[in-house]
């Protein structure tokens, strides 16, 4: 029986330390989860804050189309754009519609959006 014993506690000692790497494994693919969650958290936002900064340029450019406001009305959209850290890649004007296209860096790529606005179309 001592040597079923001495056999057991021969396997289990080849054993010692392997949790540790386990653990160790496991914390890995975790960080590795997590972050790619963060990335695709900030992706996200990174998408609303374009979406967000061509609306506001196409409603500042579209009130100076109308001339409720003076000024250029690409010129506007673009410091609107700029003031809300992004940049209008396009920007264009059909009578009192105005339509811009806009991008702001994340992690080396470009977030991209496009907004239009002008005064509402008559129902046809």
């Amino acid at each position: 029986m001592s040597g079923t014993l001495a056999g057991i506690r021969s396997i289990l000692s080849d054993e010692r330390g392997s949790g540790s790497v386990l653990a160790l494994g496991i914390l890995c693919a975790v960080v590795v989860v997590a972050a790619g969650g963060l990335a695709l958290a900030g992706a996200g936002a990174a998408g609303a804050r374009t979406a967000a900064a061509a609306d506001l340029a196409a409603l500042a450019a579209a009130d100076a189309a109308a001339g409720r406001v003076g000024g250029v009305p690409c010129e506007i959209a673009d410091a609107v754009a700029r003031a809300n850290d992004a940049t209008v890649e396009a920007c264009g004007q059909a009578g009192l519609t105005v339509t811009v296209t806009a991008t702001t860096p994340y992690l080396g790529l470009a977030a991209s959006a496009s907004a239009r606005a002008g005064p509402p179309e008559a129902p046809g």
